[in-house]
């Protein structure tokens, strides 16, 4: 018996296969003890590097900036990205030219200009007015929101043909019927890729740092450089930990919309799939 692409193993190979499983599992359990055990050796993991996690006052001070400034941050960045998006995702369906080529090329910039670049264009050109806080807020509403226009493009291009033909045929007007006929469907294939790009929003709150922006990143700098403590590892640990559970329920709450999408037979939208070119719009 054979399958598409190999064939059934064999006892003689199942066995080969048992036996390269252990000997990997071995050497990767060697290779994870080896790397503890320098970490505790240089007193990167001892139980003193964790002490600063155990008093109330660290933990609420850390529980502050992750939901006043960090998801707060994150948030704002987010509604001001979905609205940038949606109006240059507009701007880029839109027929006239002189419409779409400038549209094009803001969303273009924005996308191939590095975010941590904005941010210190930003904060330092136009820092005295902004402050840190909206010096990575703008730099964020920019980054994502031209990532969501071509999201928002994708989505409406994938909405069947058939659907704006029978509303121009009833005498509505082009915008009658990208607000009205596409765009509710078309959010339904986005919901999965706007998560996503969420996700990618919250996690780039962590580029604050290098202004001075407040967030959980700048309570981490304050604990590791504390000289009673001095835990940057352990507080490194920590950090990735609370933004990997976050992310991570994202993350699953996106593939579960996907999912649902699927069975409903809804195609969703990727951000893989949004690189066009200007032509393609109108």
């Amino acid at each position: 018996m054979s399958t598409v692409l190999f064939d059934t193993p064999g006892p003689r190979a199942l066995a080969r296969q048992r036996i390269y499983t252990v000997m990997t599992t071995v050497v990767l359990g060697g290779l994870l003890a080896a790397a503890l055990w320098q970490l505790w050796t240089k007193e990167m993991i001892t139980p003193d590097q964790w002490v600063a996690f155990t008093e109330p006052r660290i933990l609420m001070s850390l529980l502050e900036e992750l939901v006043f400034a960090t998801l707060a941050g994150a948030a704002v960045a987010i509604v001001l990205a979905v609205a940038f998006g949606a109006v240059f995702a507009a701007g880029r369906l839109a027929d006239p030219a002189w419409i779409r080529l400038p549209c094009w090329a803001v969303v273009e910039f924005f996308r191939a200009v590095p975010l941590l670049l904005m941010i210190f264009v930003l904060f330092y050109g136009f820092g005295n007015t902004l402050g840190t806080f909206w010096s990575l807020v703008l730099a964020l509403m920019l980054y994502n929101g031209s990532v969501l226009a071509e999201i928002f493009r994708a989505g409406i291009q994938a909405v069947p043909t058939g659907q704006s033909e029978a509303a121009y045929a009833i005498g509505m007007t082009k915008s009658q019927v990208l607000v009205q006929i596409l765009a509710p469907q078309a959010l339904r294939s986005m919901l999965p890729a706007i998560i996503s790009q969420c996700v990618v929003a919250l996690k780039d709150t962590t580029l604050g740092f290098a202004i001075g922006a407040p967030g959980i990143v700048d309570v981490g700098e304050r604990i590791y450089l504390a000289r009673v403590y001095d835990n940057p590892f352990a507080v490194g640990i920590v950090l990735a930990a609370v933004f990997i559970v976050i992310n991570y329920s994202l993350s699953r709450l996106a593939v579960h919309l996907e999912s649902r999408m699927r069975r409903q037979g809804t195609e969703t939208v990727h951000v893989a799939d949004t690189g066009d070119d200007v032509t393609a719009a109108g």
